[in-house]
């Protein structure tokens, strides 16, 4: 879904969600970026791997490994004790940022709540974003932990587990 120019995202700038979701991958990377798959693997009817689409290219590095790890830790803490507290999952590093995103001419109509994040655990890893763009919440309700983040949760939660 490409956000529409009509002050969909704040003044100029316009990402998809697609786009916010491989940001937050290269930062749970440690700054090199991960090529999406829809598949990632094909198995015969007894489980085994018959293709493999696991990214096992080398990735150029896209901001330093140190870079990565101060973003980890600075959406680490948005999810443990921030604005993106409904994205918590026991037993998982969860990591994430929180926002908003005008609306309308003059952001005239309610905004839109987004949610970028990535988690951890088991020695998985999924990296996940969500707008919300049209909710019955009142424009005041609207937030990015509020609305965007229990699904990215939720979504999370699965991949994890599986």
């Amino acid at each position: 879904m490409l956000l529409r120019p009509e002050g969909s995202l704040q003044y100029d700038v316009t990402a998809t969600p697609l786009q916010m979701a491989m940001v937050s991958a290269a930062i749970a990377g440690g700054g090199k970026p991960v090529s999406p798959h829809m598949v990632a693997q094909i198995t015969d009817s007894g489980g085994d791997a018959l293709e493999d689409y696991d990214s096992g290219a080398e990735t150029k590095e896209i901001v330093s490994s140190s870079t990565a790890e101060q973003l980890q830790s600075a959406m680490q803490t948005v999810v443990e004790d921030g604005t993106g507290t409904n994205a918590q999952i026991s037993g998982a590093i969860v990591g994430g940022r929180t926002g908003t995103a005008q609306h309308g001419e003059n952001n005239s109509k309610t905004s839109y709540a987004w949610f970028t994040s990535y988690g951890k655990a088991d020695g998985k890893e999924v990296a996940v974003a969500v707008v919300v763009e049209q909710s019955d919440a009142a424009r005041s309700e609207v937030s990015g932990n509020g609305l965007a983040a229990p699904v990215a949760k939720a979504v999370m939660q699965a991949a994890l587990e599986q």
